[in-house]
């Protein structure tokens, strides 16, 4: 299209056009330009630009605004300082990187350039704070499906926030939350996405434990797809706990789970247990049975399952 048509469609002048068109060149977007013919676009940066991902997106509210970065320390920490701001509810906090990301008891989330979806969704659920355990449950559900919409893995759960493929980790979920007695004043969904790390990226200690959607599946994922469709499910499901439909939740948690029916040791802060894990209740507490038959109930912990050689990991 030449530029004196975008500029008629626009009403700016073709200088304002051609500079609109050399940022976005700078932004990643490949544009020919051809002298007395125009300009074309060739090629969308592998970016998840706020505009990139609402292109697809279907939601009403999740994702309608995204607070994008493309270096921050943490997703979490930003998402948390808009939420006491009164930022409004399905507000995204995203980024490229991730410079101190972190996962569950201050450990360190690694989130490289570019290869990965490193996001926080900001919720104010009219919920009492001891539901809270179940928006973790609905992320993951979330996280699970959407995960199996755009790639070839499927993946599986492990109590409470953990999404792995063949024993390794390929996506991780950190909820927060500010509450008083009664009522939630807000809630923040972290979720780390390893969409197209390769294998040789991650760091020599977590080539065991980690894993990405590029490795297990061979080929590389649209980022802006897989937020598209992680937001949509988000959106769905979130509807559903608030609408009181927590148990179809949990029957498709169930049916992800890669911890109930395994034998498991659970780390707690002040204490381990090991037992076979036989289900999680309508609060969304992992339910162990120990050697002398006695159910035990675990509100939070680190589970390790134990595979077929007999070890946990």
């Amino acid at each position: 299209m030449s530029g004196e048509e975008i500029s008629n469609l626009l009403g700016v002048s073709r200088t304002a056009i051609w500079k609109h068109i050399q940022s976005l060149k700078e932004d990643g977007y490949e544009i020919q330009s051809v002298t007395r013919q125009g300009h074309r676009l060739l090629a969308v940066p592998d970016r998840l630009y706020p505009k990139e991902v609402q292109e697809g997106l279907t939601t009403t509210s999740f994702g309608q605004s995204i607070v994008y970065f493309d270096r921050v320390s943490s997703t979490n920490e930003v998402a948390k300082e808009l939420a006491a701001q009164g930022i409004p509810e399905g507000t995204v906090v995203i980024a490229e990187e991730q410079t101190g990301g972190k996962g569950r008891l201050g450990r360190q989330w690694v989130s490289p350039h570019g290869q990965g979806v490193w996001l926080t969704l900001i919720l104010r659920p009219q919920i009492s704070p001891m539901d809270a355990p179940k928006l973790t449950i609905m992320a993951a559900v979330a996280v699970a499906r959407a995960i199996a919409q755009v790639s070839s893995v499927t993946p599986g759960i492990k109590w409470p926030n953990d999404i792995l493929y063949q024993g390794r980790k390929l996506a991780g979920i950190l909820t927060e939350m500010s509450a008083e007695m009664d009522t939630v004043n807000y809630a923040i969904l972290g979720i780390g996405t390893n969409v197209n790390i390769s294998e040789e990226a991650f760091p020599e200690e977590l080539k065991n434990q980690a894993t990405s959607l590029l490795k297990e599946g061979g080929t590389k994922v649209n980022r802006a797809k897989y937020v598209q469709s992680l937001l949509g499910n988000l959106e769905e499901l979130y509807g559903q706990l608030l609408g009181g439909g927590f148990d179809a939740i949990l029957a498709e948690w169930r049916r992800f789970s890669l911890t109930i029916g395994a034998r498991v040791v659970v780390t707690g802060l002040k204490q381990t247990m090991e037992g076979l894990a036989v289900d999680i209740d309508e609060t969304g507490a992992l339910i162990l049975e120990d050697t002398t038959g006695q159910k035990l109930k675990v509100v939070a912990g680190d589970v390790s399952i134990r595979g077929a050689q007999g070890q946990y990991a």
